[in-house]
């Protein structure tokens, strides 16, 4: 997929949007604004929730900042940076920095350094996935099942980077 494909997918606040990103129920989901490059959306699940701005206006590059919070503090973040390749590839690298409000935070931040990135990504190729899916069904043409790397990230400032390379599809 394009980069624009990928920050179409992330910034589609409607209904349905756990069918993208598993985390974010359809029941946690409020809007609070929606502009032409940023957005402010609390959503969550399973108890746990956040209020994210969100910054699209670089085209390389997407941010979500942590504005509240019932476990991770101001200041907590998802960065997902797309390099394209010369063989068609878009490499998205998403780099999450956790800082734990509570002890509930606090655990959940330990938990997703250490044994939890598995988990996370996991959870963000079934995000790829299901981008990749929706695009094709948008496009009227069926996709080829996607390249899935080993997990190549690293940690930074106490948080987890995960990487995926997703078909283009131009």
């Amino acid at each position: 997929m394009t980069p624009g494909q990928f920050v179409a997918g992330l910034t589609d606040f409607g209904p349905g949007r756990s069918k993208l990103f598993g985390n974010s129920a359809d029941e946690y989901l409020k809007v609070h604004y929606l502009g032409r490059s940023e957005a402010d959306v609390t959503e969550g699940s399973e108890g746990t929730w956040e209020r994210l701005y969100y910054d699209w206006s670089d085209p390389n590059c997407v941010v979500l900042t942590t504005i509240d919070s019932n476990v991770w503090d101001y200041g907590s973040s998802y960065t997902y940076t797309f390099t394209r390749r010369l063989s068609g590839t878009t490499d998205i690298e998403v780099v999450l920095v956790r800082k734990g409000r509570n002890c509930k935070g606090r655990a959940l931040g330990l938990v997703l350094r250490t044994i939890g990135r598995h988990v996370l990504q996991r959870a963000f190729d079934k995000s790829i996935k299901a981008i990749e899916a929706r695009n094709s069904k948008l496009e009227n043409h069926k996709a080829e099942p996607p390249h899935i790397p080993e997990f190549r990230g690293l940690p930074i400032q106490c948080a987890c980077a995960l990487t995926n390379n997703a078909e283009a599809n131009s």
